[in-house]
């Protein structure tokens, strides 16, 4: 433990990655546990004093992140660059500080970021995964036409305000969104549903990919989708998708001091090689 006392201080950003299988989302909770619990406790373990760190986006729960980008104020007793091997050190195996560097003052991880990017990831082969299990949404009932589902995401590009996909219990005083780009592609089995914003609603990625799925079943045109939400029709929106496919996927600012490789795609994407069964060895 290392004395904090009378110290100046400095910005700390950091770029985590975390599975959310075993968490209660990123916001601290009494009685449950948070990934922002878990770094507070590894901070405050290496200065004797309690830390309070600021996200990104407040994932929910059981929902992952390749890049979540948080910072926290500490003394300078500790280089900004170590931080990344100390606090690994001291975490958890389901989360993981892939860099960490000091930032300006007035630099926020919430309020710097230009935009959000969210991947969800639906497995459509009838014969489940153990490896794939974890990270997506096991949805063989019916068929999925992905091109339906790029359809009516097309329209969502632009200023909207998105009520329909918004849950109940957020203190979000609007439900404007600028979504940026929003694309649907099928590789094999899988189909990955992406949406960059300048942020989320509570609840709001989960909330569109269980509409989504009854566009891609044919149950509903992208037209009605449309309409739906442009009319706001929450009413019509009853079920949310699996929290386990979703993962926030990376933030952008203006100025961040990471170079991309640490940041930029860092959730590897499944792959499945066609094999044609007469040339499997017996």
């Amino acid at each position: 433990m290392i004395s904090a006392a009378s110290q100046p201080t400095q910005r700390v950003a950091l770029v985590l990655q975390y599975r959310g299988t075993h968490f209660h989302g990123w916001q601290w909770q009494p009685k449950h546990r948070t990934v922002q619990e878990e770094l507070e406790k590894a901070i405050a373990n290496v200065l004797g004093q309690p830390i309070r760190i600021h996200g990104a986006g407040r994932t929910d729960t059981g929902v992952h992140a390749a890049a979540q980008v948080a910072h926290f104020d500490a003394p300078l007793i500790v280089p900004a660059h170590r931080w990344v091997d100390i606090l690994n050190a001291r975490l958890p195996e389901d989360i993981l500080v892939r860099a960490s560097a000091a930032v300006s003052p007035t630099w926020h991880a919430r309020f710097s970021a230009l935009w959000r990017r969210y991947r969800y990831l639906l497995y459509t082969e009838s014969r489940p995964n153990l490896f794939i299990r974890p990270f997506s949404w096991h949805y063989y009932h019916e068929p999925l036409d992905e091109r339906l589902i790029q359809e009516a995401l097309n329209p969502l590009i632009g200023r909207h305000h998105l009520a329909a996909f918004h849950r109940a219990g957020s203190k979000r005083p609007h439900s404007w969104v600028d979504v940026q780009e929003a694309e649907c592609k099928r590789q094999g089995p899988l189909i990955s549903i992406e949406v960059q914003a300048s942020g989320f609603l509570y609840g709001m990625m989960r909330l569109l990919v269980g509409l989504l799925v009854q566009v891609g079943r044919g149950l509903r045109s992208p037209t009605s989708f449309t309409a739906l939400w442009a009319e706001q029709r929450r009413e019509e929106v009853k079920y949310a998708a699996p929290a386990q496919g979703l993962c926030l996927l990376r933030v952008g600012y203006p100025e961040f001091p990471f170079p991309s490789e640490i940041w930029f795609d860092t959730q590897p994407t499944f792959v499945f090689p066609a094999v044609e069964p007469s040339s499997l060895a017996i």
